[in-house]
């Protein structure tokens, strides 16, 4: 889909300067006219490895809709003299469009997680809104040669939305591969968001998302997953935007 959006360039990345309500009416109208819509976040880790791989990067790059999920990038931005209008995070998007879909009667695909995680999801949607909002679901668990399949199951779903919660770069990468098979109007990658949906794990009070800290909580609730993840990624992180803005201090000098 060719949308003339506003975006900005963060560390190679593009970034759509939308809001939450921008995004949703934008997506609306995709499924509406059946056009084909990709959509994926960045937070600090993300474009922080996208910087040393350059699959993950390509796949990233060549979304219809990138959004600025962490509030760190939210930041990075305006320090760089890059404003955004506002942290667009997956989970809050997918919730938006989950009830978007009742309202609309468009249909969901929920693709990733464990086999009870994503059952759990399922089963909490359907009594949130309707049975109706369900195409189908699969766990985010396969090998290499299944993937062609999964990919034709969620197609012959005709589902109208589908949302895939499997880590990066894997998600990227299969989206990527398989969207033309999967032709499904909207698709979006999740991340974490099933496992709060199914109350697995809880997501931050609002005061630490607003601060920034949601990455911080993560750590406390899964230490020994989590912990290195982000202090290798966020130290990264902050160097880049340290660097760059050293860059844009000294442009402004001379």
């Amino acid at each position: 889909m060719n949308l003339q959006i506003p975006k900005i360039e963060l560390f190679g990345c593009p970034i759509h300067r939308l809001n939450m309500e921008q995004t949703v009416a934008i997506i609306d109208h995709s499924i509406e006219q059946r056009e084909s819509l990709q959509h994926v976040v960045v937070n600090a880790a993300k474009l922080a490895n996208m910087q040393t791989d350059a699959q993950l990067r390509e796949s990233v790059v060549s979304s219809d809709i990138i959004n600025a999920d962490g509030q760190a990038v939210v930041w990075a931005a305006k320090v760089l003299g890059k404003p955004l209008p506002e942290r667009v995070a997956g989970i809050d998007l997918m919730e938006n469009l989950v009830e978007l879909a009742y309202k609309r009667q468009y249909r969901i695909y929920f693709f990733g997680a464990k086999e009870d995680i994503v059952k759990k999801v399922v089963k909490n949607y359907s009594e949130m809104y309707s049975p109706e909002i369900i195409a189908g679901h699969r766990s985010g668990y396969y090998t290499k040669d299944q993937e062609l399949e999964i990919a034709q199951q969620i197609a012959d779903s005709k589902a109208d939305i589908l949302f895939v919660a499997i880590t990066s770069p894997k998600k990227e990468i299969f989206l990527s591969t398989y969207k033309d098979i999967i032709n499904t109007p909207f698709i979006m990658g999740v991340g974490g968001s099933f496992d709060v949906v199914s109350g697995m794990t809880r997501r931050a009070p609002i005061w630490m998302q607003k601060n920034g800290l949601e990455w911080f909580y993560r750590v406390l609730q899964e230490p020994k997953r989590m912990w290195k993840r982000y202090l290798v990624t966020n130290t990264i992180f902050i160097k880049m935007v340290i660097k760059q803005r050293l860059v844009v201090s000294k442009n402004k000098v001379s």
